[in-house]
C-alpha cells in the first residue's frame, strides 16, 4: 500500500524512451492523485526532465536541456498576479535562482499548493530549507533512480542528493564504456545491438545469437581507447563525438569528458538468458567493491 511505502530503487536507464517509460511507471505506481509537491534531485543532464515528461505527459517544462521554453516563470508570475491559472507547474530551481531569490520562489510554491495546485520542482535540494511544507514524493537520479515518499522524519533531499551526486560518475563511465564497446564490436562485423539492459555500475548488451568474437580482444581494444584519453563531446540529441569520430548514441548527455576517466573497465563472459533467448554480455566500471553484482541476475 502507498501509505506504508518506504522507497524503491531502479537502474537509471539509458536513452530517451526508457527514461520516459520509467517516469510513467513511477507515476502510475507511486504517485497519489492528490500529491501537490514533487521534488527531483540530480545533476545536470542526469535525465530529470525526461522523467518529468514521463510522469506528467503534456506538461510543458519551463526549461530543459534543449533551452528555455517559458518566460517569465509561470508559477511566480501567477503568484505575483494573485491568480493561479494552471493545475500543474514546473520549476527548475537551479535555473530560476539566477533571476529570483530562493525565498521568493518558495513563497510562490507554497501559495500555489495552498490554492490546490501541483508543483514539480527540479533541484529540490536547493529550495528545501526555504519551504515550510514537506514534499509528497522525492525522486533522485544518479547511477540509480531513487523514489521515496518522505515523512516528517525524512528522508530529506540532502540525503538523496548525497547518494545521487556521488554515484552519477559511475553512470557516466558506464555509458561511455558501452559506446566504446559497441565501436569495437562493429569493427568485428557486428551491427550495434538495439537491445540493452542494466547492471549496477555497468551495462548489458543482448544478442539474438552468441557472437563469435573474443571478449578479451574487445576488452583490450576498449582499454586502448581508455588509455588514449580521447575527448568525448555531445554532438546532438542522437550523437556524440569520441575523439574525431561522430557516433550514434541514445544518451548523449550522460558521458565522461574524456575516455581516460573510465575506471576499472572489464567485460564478463557471455551468459544465456533462457527467459528471453538472448545471449548477454555485461561490462563493468569502477572498483570491485562498487561494481559487485550477482551473475545469476543476468
Amino acid at each position: 500500500m502507498i501509505d506504508s511505502f518506504a522507497h524503491s530503487v531502479f537502474f537509471a536507464p539509458r536513452g530517451k524512451e526508457r527514461l520516459l517509460q520509467l517516469g510513467n511507471r513511477i507515476s502510475q505506481s507511486y504517485m497519489h492523485p492528490n500529491d501537490k509537491l514533487i521534488g527531483l534531485i540530480g545533476d545536470a543532464g542526469a535525465g530529470k526532465s525526461l522523467l518529468i515528461k514521463g510522469m506528467f505527459p503534456g506538461l510543458t517544462l519551463t526549461n530543459d536541456d534543449e533551452g528555455i521554453n517559458i518566460r517569465p516563470l509561470p508559477v511566480y508570475n501567477d503568484y505575483q498576479e494573485g491568480k493561479f491559472t494552471s493545475h500543474t507547474y514546473h520549476v527548475d530551481i537551479r535555473f530560476e535562482t539566477a533571476f529570483t531569490q530562493p525565498w521568493q520562489l518558495a513563497e510562490a510554491i507554497e501559495k500555489a499548493i495552498e490554492k490546490d495546485r501541483r508543483v514539480v520542482v527540479e533541484h529540490y535540494d536547493l529550495i528545501e530549507s526555504h519551504l515550510n511544507i514537506n514534499p509528497e514524493m522525492l525522486v533522485g537520479i544518479g547511477e540509480e533512480v531513487i523514489v521515496t515518499r518522505p515523512g516528517v522524519f525524512g528522508p530529506f533531499s540532502k540525503e538523496i542528493a548525497k547518494i545521487v551526486f556521488n554515484s552519477i560518475k559511475y553512470r557516466r563511465m558506464a555509458h561511455t564504456a558501452e559506446d566504446l564497446t559497441a565501436m569495437a564490436i562493429e569493427k568485428r562485423g557486428y551491427t550495434r545491438t538495439p537491445y540493452h539492459s542494466d547492471v549496477k555500475s555497468g551495462f548489458v548488451l543482448q544478442f539474438d545469437e552468441k557472437p563469435d568474437f573474443s571478449i578479451k580482444d574487445v576488452e583490450n581494444e576498449v582499454k586502448e581507447y581508455i588509455d588514449r584519453d580521447l575527448r568525448v563531446r555531445y554532438r546532438d540529441d542522437n550523437h556524440i563525438k569520441i575523439g574525431d569520430k561522430e557516433y550514434s548514441c541514445t544518451g548523449p548527455r550522460i558521458h565522461v569528458r574524456r575516455t581516460g576517466e573510465i575506471e576499472g573497465f572489464k567485460l564478463m563472459d557471455f551468459k544465456y538468458d533462457p527467459a528471453t533467448g538472448f545471449y548477454l554480455m555485461a561490462g563493468l566500471v569502477g572498483d570491485d567493491e562498487h561494481s559487485q553484482f550477482q551473475l545469476t541476475k543476468l
